[in-house]
């Protein structure tokens, strides 16, 4: 294990963090807020033990490996989410510092979920710290890290891998540190155009950067009580579900659109599956809330669209209290947050891709049991996908379930219901935002325990991480050497 490696990148993640707490000071400073201060103090915080880290001597031939990737990816978030719930302490915004901590991991692992019962009375530069955690998670601090600090070599593919989502890893272009800046491009160009087209549908440009951060990073914050709904308005949803299902696509495949290669883009199953499951799933809530609730239709197919392709995409805005709807909904809401979008987007949940390689794992085992001795591969998009993926795609499942399970049981001693509690569990590990009933939409996870809120926080960034970097940071055998 190559520590010094690991606490350099570690002191230059603290910098980007330092970096990033100076635009919410900037916002305070020009609405003439006073807690200007807090920002500053954790950004130099945070910049002293960077710095330190930063400078520390590491030799020119060291590569990192990939089990140095994973430890540096796993303790590099943690310590963002440490250091990033300071502001909130400080400021009073959130004077519990456990709360503050579930808020910023919910904030950096683009869950949504929040401990605040009403953001209206905070201060606009603590709303600002809010949403750009969610921006900064998001794409990832890591690869942030790689678009803008001095590159790894070869190893640095060990730290994308590690924090990129999705079964199958690869560049877009040979150099890592050049695919970091093309991805951070594409979430730039997003961004900048959902804040122009929000802005023309009559937001505010603070409330429009902040939405647009929160929606392209699929994360749900938001600077209003209500959420989306409070502005009533028909083009801001929909300019909302536009840009939410476009943050769900696979980032790959949008920089494939850029350079012309559109039936390259087209030809992808997992976008095509995609796009089957969100408009299938918005016929049949639309279906559902106009038989069962008498919702007319106009406004069964913006609020289904919508909600649909929120959660789908782990997004979790709500303009409706949709923990309400027909049980039918309700249900086919919850298998949306368990399927997520894209791999290579900023979505959560267990992955199209992933569901795809089960599906054909499955008919390939039927097969075999028809006709024993028949060969068969597996393949994406017209390519064989290599046994090591499937077995990990399974192993993801696996362990993605059995933290889902014991997630929910812990939830459970809160008193709570199993639906309550078993959707608690499974929106934080799918980084969704809100759950149902007590912990719906229209509600908050304030009420829950201690114990309950670390798990959870524990959760979200495991999610966030696609379980295996955690999995690796606490296995004893990492910190073993041979």
């Amino acid at each position: 294990m190559n520590f010094r490696l690991i606490f350099k990148i570690l002191g230059y993640i603290l910098l980007v963090e330092a970096a990033g707490l100076l635009l919410p000071m900037g916002v305070s400073l020009c609405y003439g807020e006073g807690t200007w201060t807090s920002f500053a103090i954790v950004s130099l915080i945070c910049a002293v033990p960077g710095l330190g880290l930063s400078r520390l001597r590491v030799g020119d031939r060291v590569q990192m490996q990939g089990r140095d990737g994973y430890m540096a990816v796993a303790l590099a978030w943690l310590g963002l989410s440490a250091f990033g719930a300071l502001p909130y302490v400080i400021s009073g915004a959130i004077p519990h510092y456990v709360d503050a901590l579930f808020e910023t991991v919910s904030g950096l692992t683009t869950t949504g979920a929040t401990v605040l019962t009403e953001v209206e009375h905070l201060p606009r530069g603590v709303l600002f710290w809010r949403s750009e955690t969610q921006w900064m998670g998001g794409m990832g601090v890591l690869v942030m890290f790689l678009a803008l600090m001095p590159r790894l070599g070869d190893g640095a593919v060990h730290l994308m891998r590690a924090e990129s989502p999705g079964p199958i890893k690869s560049k877009l272009v040979p150099k890592v540190g050049d695919t970091a800046k093309i991805l951070y491009g594409i979430y730039v160009g997003l961004t900048l155009g959902e804040t122009v087209a929000l802005r023309l549908a009559g937001l505010s440009w603070f409330d429009a950067v902040n939405h647009a951060f929160t929606t392209i990073a699929t994360g749900g914050f938001s600077v209003r009580n209500a959420s989306i709904a409070s502005y009533g308005s028909p083009a801001v949803v929909w300019i909302v579900t536009v840009f939410t299902f476009l943050a769900g696509v696979n980032f790959a495949l949008l920089y494939a659109v850029l350079r012309g290669q559109w039936r390259q883009a087209l030809r992808s199953e997992e976008l095509r599956l995609y796009t089957g499951l969100a408009v299938g799933a918005t016929a049949l809530v639309c279906l559902n809330l106009c038989v069962q609730t008498g919702i007319p239709l106009g406004q069964s197919v913006t609020d289904a669209s919508f909600q649909v392709v929120t959660i789908m995409t782990t997004t979790g805005y709500a303009t409706r209290d949709f923990a309400l709807w027909p049980s039918f909904s309700r249900i086919l809401l919850a298998m949306l947050m368990f399927a997520g979008a894209c791999a290579g987007s900023t979505a959560g949940g267990v992955k199209v891709s992933r569901i795809l390689i089960h599906l054909k794992s499955l008919r390939r085992e039927l097969g075999r049991i028809v006709h024993p001795r028949h060969l068969s591969v597996i393949k994406m998009d017209g390519e064989v996908v290599s046994e090591s993926v499937v077995a990990t795609c399974h192993s993801f499942l696996a362990a993605y379930l059995v933290v889902l399970i014991a997630g929910a049981l812990v939830v459970s001693w809160d008193n709570l219901g199993f639906e309550e509690s078993f959707v608690a569990s499974l929106t934080c590990i799918g980084n969704v935002g809100p759950a149902l009933g007590a912990l719906g939409p229209m509600s908050n996870f304030s009420a829950l325990s201690l114990l309950s809120k670390l798990v959870l926080a524990l959760e979200m960034l495991m999610g966030r991480l696609e379980l295996f970097p955690l999995l690796v940071l606490l296995n004893p055998a990492t910190w073993r050497e041979k």
